[in-house]
C-alpha cells in the first residue's frame, strides 16, 4: 500500500462518503473507490461498510484505523522536518480542549501563537474529556488539555490550578456566611454533567458520598449553570467555568479545599514534529510567565 492510499483511507473516514473524499484529495470518486478496493483486496478484508446514509468503518477498519493514522501522522512529522532544516516554520497542529479551556485561553492564545508563527496551521478539536483523550490515543490530535483525573497513561505536564465552588440561584442562602459546608450540599440536589465531561466533580461526589442527583445528564457547564438559574438545584463547577459568566447566579467557595489541575497532554513528550514542539514549548511558557505574574 502507499501513502495515497493511507490518505484516500482517511478522506473517507472524515467524510463519510467517497463523493466527499474525491473533492477534498482532489481525485475522481471512481479513483477513491478504486482505491480502497484495492486496499481491502490486499488485506484480505473489507475495511468500509457501504450503505445509502453514508460509508463507516468495519470493527477490522476500526482495529486498523490508529495504526494507519500514525503513519499520516509520521509523515507530516517528516515534511515538518524538511521544512524547518530548510528554514520554513510550517506545519500542522491539532489541538485538543475541553469547554471552558477553549472559552477561556484559546481565543488570546491561539491569536498570538499565529502572529509569531504565521506559516503553522492550527486545527481545534472540542469535545469532552473523553473526547480530548481518545483523540490523543488515536493520533487524532497531537496535543490536547486535560483534567490529570482523565489523563490515564498519556503523557502530560501540569500547566493550570483552579478550585471548585458552588453556583446556586440567586438568593440562596448558606448557613456560614461566604461559603458552603459539605453538610449543607448533602441536603442540596445537583445539576450533573454527563459521565466524561466532569469527571473532577463526580470525582469530589464519589469522595464526600453527596448523591443528591437531580436526574439530569448534561453535556456542558453552560446548561447546567442554565438549569441551576431556574431553580433546579445546585452545580459544582471548577472556578474557570464562571471566570466571566454573566448568569444572575450565587457563586460560593466551599468549605473544603478541592482543585482541578490542568494538564497538556500528549501521546508522548519524547516525538514531536517541529510545529506540535512550538506550539508545546509555547503553551508552557505561556503558563508559566502568567503563574509568575500573579505572585
Amino acid at each position: 500500500m502507499t501513502l495515497l492510499s493511507y490518505q484516500v483511507f482517511m478522506a473517507v473516514v472524515e467524510q463519510q462518503s467517497f463523493q466527499k473524499a474525491a473533492q477534498a484529495l482532489k481525485l475522481t470518486p471512481s479513483a477513491i473507490s478504486h482505491a480502497v478496493s484495492a486496499m481491502e483486496e490486499e488485506l484480505g478484508s473489507m475495511l468500509f461498510v457501504r450503505s445509502r446514509h453514508g460509508v463507516y468503518l468495519t470493527n477490522y477498519g476500526k482495529e486498523l484505523f490508529p495504526y494507519i493514522k500514525n503513519v499520516l501522522n509520521s509523515d507530516e512529522y517528516l515534511q515538518q522536518a524538511v521544512a524547518q532544516f530548510n528554514g520554513m516554520q510550517k506545519g500542522l497542529v491539532r489541538l485538543g480542549t475541553f469547554n471552558s479551556a477553549c472559552v477561556e485561553w484559546l481565543p488570546s492564545l491561539l491569536k498570538d501563537f499565529e502572529q509569531e508563527y504565521p506559516e503553522v496551521r492550527l486545527d481545534i478539536y472540542q469535545g469532552t474529556y473523553d473526547d480530548v483523550y481518545h483523540w490523543l490515543r488515536d493520533g487524532i490530535v497531537d496535543l490536547g488539555f486535560l483534567s490529570s483525573t482523565s489523563v490515564g497513561e498519556l503523557a502530560y505536564v501540569p500547566v493550570y490550578e483552579d478550585r471548585l465552588v458552588c453556583v446556586a440561584p440567586k438568593g440562596f442562602q448558606t448557613k456560614n456566611p461566604g461559603y458552603v459546608t459539605i453538610e449543607e450540599l448533602r441536603e442540596q440536589r445537583f445539576v450533573i454533567q454527563r459521565e466524561g465531561c466532569d469527571a473532577d466533580v463526580n470525582h469530589f461526589l464519589e469522595k464526600y458520598h453527596l448523591s443528591g442527583g437531580a436526574g439530569s445528564r448534561i453535556l456542558d457547564d453552560m446548561s447546567a449553570i442554565a438549569l441551576v438559574m431556574g431553580g433546579y438545584g445546585v452545580c459544582l463547577v471548577p472556578e474557570l467555568v464562571i471566570r466571566n459568566i454573566t448568569f444572575p447566579v450565587d457563586v460560593y467557595p466551599l468549605d473544603v479545599e478541592e482543585k482541578r489541575t490542568i494538564v497538556l497532554a500528549s501521546l508522548r513528550s519524547d516525538v514531536f514534529a517541529p510545529a506540535v514542539r512550538r506550539m508545546y514549548d509555547y503553551i508552557i511558557e505561556r503558563f508559566q510567565y502568567d503563574a509568575e505574574e500573579m505572585e
